[in-house]
């Protein structure tokens, strides 16, 4: 009686290995402020898919990831970025810094937020403003900005 009753649990088990190996974790490093309430509330916001991309299973806490493979990858609790270079710009609400000098990946970091977000975008599978389009109203509702985009005319007179 245990062999039978034991020969489904294994079947179960292998199944579920196999299925898990159809869709492996993906492993990122959790930034340093992760375990922030802030990040927590937005990462339960992110929707099921972005760009048509679905939801991937992360090892982290405060971390997301799209597509199989992994095209979009997110990351809350940095640091709040200080004054940058890099082009600024506002989506629904929320300002993004771009560095797109690791082509064809372009990093978008929120601007102002306390902690800040990162995505990271393949840019050869997914548009980034339709990623930004698809996860802004989740980040946008992790903090109020603390400091705003400015462009340069704004600064000197």
């Amino acid at each position: 009686m245990k062999k039978r009753a034991t020969a489904p649990a294994l079947a179960v088990f292998l199944g579920t290995i196999l299925l898990a190996g159809c869709a492996p974790l993906v492993n990122l490093d959790p930034a340093e402020f992760a375990n922030a309430p802030e990040c927590a509330n937005m990462i339960v916001r992110l929707p099921d898919t972005v760009a048509d991309l679905p939801s991937r299973n992360v090892n982290s806490q405060a971390t997301a990831a799209y597509g199989n493979p992994a095209a979009v990858l997110i990351r809350c609790g940095l640091e709040r970025p200080g004054p940058s270079l890099l082009p600024c710009f506002t989506f629904d609400g929320v300002d993004w810094l771009r560095d797109d000098t690791a082509d064809p990946q372009f990093v978008f970091t929120t601007y102002g937020l306390d902690p800040a977000t990162e995505v990271i975008v393949d840019s050869t599978v997914v548009s980034g403003t339709q990623v930004l389009r698809d996860i802004s109203r989740a980040v946008g509702n992790q903090s109020l900005p603390v400091a705003r985009c400015l462009d340069i005319s704004d600064v000197v007179n």
